[in-house]
């Protein structure tokens, strides 16, 4: 073979990807967590309505118990498991829970997330912590649960996390909330490569969502005066869903939910000072809404928040769909969209010389 294609060949192989086969979500057993609202509660009914058996977690029992009902009163398969994703051994639970139930799981989604709204400065170090441990640490307990599960089972599985375009790029006033967020994003990228160089039957999906029109707002603590909410260009929890349930059966590294996400991505990378500046003028103001702030011990940090709400009380431009997610599901035209995407980024480059 000539030396040069004989090397041309070698670095081909070192590229090829065998996707894993992962089966069709009819024949899927899901662990949710965080699904008594919000992406987590709009995957679940969407799960179930396409024949998967769902495991339901949250810490919000009642709102639990009434999705399990309803799901079931359709005629569809699911279980309900009270967990608190902070804490390791109720994570554990889950999965035992889903194993006795059903003898085993196929996709396991982490999807718990709560958030925090002030500056930098002003937030406690307790009020760090506990965030970090449901968004961060409930991540790595529930990715642990699931690696070692798919091992053991020796069959594909899924492991999707979810985490969020301010886990590629800081925001004002979210602050600890980008940084678990970062937190998160960091360590699903090492997790993936260390299981793929060992040839682990895991496929690892990071999800990238834009602004989702969940009660995320309204469960968040806040130490501001006027109510977090978004502003601007907001997408459905149904675009997060249909994202977390096509990676249930195709292995993809990343989604991101709409172009919006993947925009601030790039022109964060490219024009970080002057995505600096934007981000200053422009995320102070779509962050909040016109009423008083609600009191901090309502929020859902340390307790529960209430349940099976999809929506929460945002304001903007409410998209009904996201076309980005749609374009990632068909590689042609996915490839379409990103060489759009860079075209405005360089376009931005130009202008700014």
């Amino acid at each position: 073979m000539n030396p040069k294609n004989h090397q041309k060949q070698a670095i081909q192989n070192f590229l090829k990807v065998n996707p894993l086969s992962l089966k069709t979500l009819q024949d899927q057993v899901i662990v949710i967590t965080g699904a008594s609202s919000g992406i987590g509660l709009v995957t679940a009914r969407m799960a179930a309505s396409q024949g998967a058996k769902i495991v339901a977690a949250a810490r919000n029992e009642s709102a639990l118990k009434e999705l399990v009902n309803e799901l079931q009163d359709k005629g569809q398969e699911a279980i309900w498991v009270k967990a608190d994703v902070g804490r390791e051994e109720e994570v554990r639970n889950i999965a035992e829970t889903a194993i006795k139930k059903f003898g085993m799981f196929d996709t396991w989604v982490n999807n718990a997330g709560v958030a925090v709204f002030g500056h930098a400065i002003n937030v406690s170090i307790k009020d760090m912590k506990r965030m970090f441990a449901t968004n961060f640490w409930g991540v790595v307990y529930g990715s642990k649960e699931a690696v070692k599960h798919f091992k053991e089972r020796k069959e594909p599985g899924a492991l999707i996390n979810i985490g969020s375009f301010y886990g590629d790029r800081g925001a004002v006033v979210q602050s600890s909330y980008a940084a678990s967020k970062f937190a998160v994003h960091g360590w699903t990228e090492s997790l993936r490569m260390e299981l793929e160089k060992e040839k682990a039957p895991v496929s690892v999906t990071l999800i990238h969502p834009g602004r989702i029109d969940t009660p995320y707002n309204e469960h968040a603590h806040s130490y501001l005066n006027k109510q977090p909410a978004h502003g601007g260009m907001i997408y459905p929890p149904e675009a997060v869903a249909e994202a977390i349930l096509y990676a249930a059966e195709n292995p993809k590294r990343d989604l991101y939910i709409g172009s919006q996400a993947k925009v601030m991505e790039l022109i964060g990378t490219l024009l970080p000072r002057t995505t600096d500046k934007l981000m200053e003028l422009w995320l102070y103001r779509s962050q909040r809404a016109d009423r008083p702030s609600k009191p901090r011990e309502e929020s859902a940090l340390y307790d529960a928040g209430y349940g099976l709400h999809e929506r929460g009380t945002n304001y903007g431009w409410k998209r009904a769909r996201s076309l980005y997610v749609k374009a990632s599901k068909h590689p042609i035209i996915s490839r379409i969209a990103v060489v759009g995407v860079g075209t405005l980024a360089w376009a931005l480059i130009k202008r700014k010389e």
